[in-house]
């Protein structure tokens, strides 16, 4: 357990260390967090290439024609997670080609290299096959009340989107059993 003095001097230690209080400093330690950027407030990484995001932008654009900031609010989410989807297919090829240099003189040399990395990755690729399932899963959730708020503008009577509520009440076995034991126990007496 820490002494008295310990804390105090941990609290003042503490006082002097909050931060970069300057511009460049907080512009030097901006990404310091940021592992693999699948999931990063920007879109664009400072490796990536921005005329080919404002490429597909431009192209994106074209394609939905969005009028007006909620129908361009939407095609940006689209944009947004096309742009993270190649970025997902980047991040799996270097997986591949890492695995590849670290396999020379592995003794599983007569697998298949694809099957060597699925087998040493399986949990790396098992998650970016979920941020990719996320992802297609915003866009198409996007694309679709885009379609809705232009079919509306043009004048189309559409019906209300449909949702269910789900309630998932999850028992173990064997408490279950015992409930409706219970139960037929009680309706008896």
């Amino acid at each position: 357990m820490a002494t008295e003095e310990q804390i105090s001097a941990n609290r003042r230690n503490a006082q002097r260390s909050t931060g970069p209080k300057t511009a460049q400093g907080k512009a030097a330690i901006r990404r310091n967090a940021l592992k693999h950027g699948v999931l990063s407030r920007e879109a664009l990484l400072p490796d990536e290439d921005a005329s080919a995001l404002a490429e597909l932008s431009k192209g994106v654009l074209g394609a939905l024609q969005p009028v007006g900031e909620l129908e361009i609010c939407l095609v940006d989410r689209v944009i947004t997670g096309l742009w993270r989807l190649r970025r997902l297919g980047r991040v799996e090829t270097g997986l591949f080609v890492s695995h590849v240099d670290k396999a020379e003189g592995e003794s599983l040399r007569d697998l298949p290299t694809l099957s060597r990395a699925f087998m040493w990755n399986a949990g790396l690729f098992s998650t970016l096959s979920g941020y990719e399932s996320a992802i297609e899963r915003g866009i198409f959730k996007a694309l679709h009340e885009l379609e809705r708020l232009q079919a509306a503008r043009s004048g189309q009577l559409l019906p209300p989107p449909v949702a269910a509520d789900v309630d998932i009440t999850l028992s173990m076995r064997g408490d279950a059993a015992g409930d409706s034991a219970k139960q037929s126990q009680s309706g008896e007496g």
